[in-house]
């Protein structure tokens, strides 16, 4: 049976996001599989953003829902960008994604996948990062984290969308837990 920890760390502010994402930066290799899971608005490629300074990468990262795949080659490690968002996950297939992390065409790298979920085969080794935004009481001014989100894309509901988040690292194999007991211990 393969090995599973899960860290949950609750980030207040942006800033925490940022930092939690350069620090796994910091100690991740190649060969590195990211599934990255949340809502529309949950902070995924805010996320990838400071992850990708962090190798190195001075191209502004932005999400790849239309492109699919960005890949960036300027830093410490090649980072390959995915977003799911538009397919269907039968569509997912024809992008042959198994061959960013199989080294063989690609440099090996990190890849990181936005929308993992419709993967129709998730590879058996992954470092799941969950990003929620923690729902909100009634007395509280922010908004509480509506099922709906994706259709919720009126600009002034996202500038007052909190800047607080709940984050999940989810290692699957013993790679990725001795990622976490790193990260757990990286300064």
């Amino acid at each position: 049976m393969t090995e599973t920890v899960k860290i949950e760390l609750y980030a207040n502010h942006l800033g925490i996001t940022q930092a939690i994402a350069s620090r796994l930066a910091q100690i991740v290799t190649e060969g590195t599989i990211i599934l990255l899971e949340g809502n529309l608005g949950s902070g995924k490629t805010t996320f990838m953003q400071s992850f990708g300074r962090a190798l190195g990468i001075s191209t502004t990262i932005t999400s790849p829902t239309f492109t699919l795949i960005d890949e960036y080659t300027e830093g410490r490690l090649p980072l390959y960008h995915i977003d799911l968002y538009r397919l269907e996950p039968s569509q997912v297939p024809s992008l042959h994604l198994e061959e960013y992390w199989r080294g063989k065409d690609f440099p090996l790298g990190v890849v990181a996948i936005e929308w993992a979920s419709k993967l129709p085969n998730v590879p058996l080794n992954y470092l799941k990062i969950d990003l929620s935004v923690p729902t909100r009481s009634p007395s509280n001014e922010q908004p509480k984290n509506p099922e709906n989100l994706d259709l919720l894309l009126d600009e002034d509901f996202l500038e007052d969308f909190p800047d607080d988040r709940i984050i999940q690292l989810i290692a699957q194999g013993a790679q990725y837990v001795e990622l976490l007991k790193q990260f757990q211990t990286a300064k």
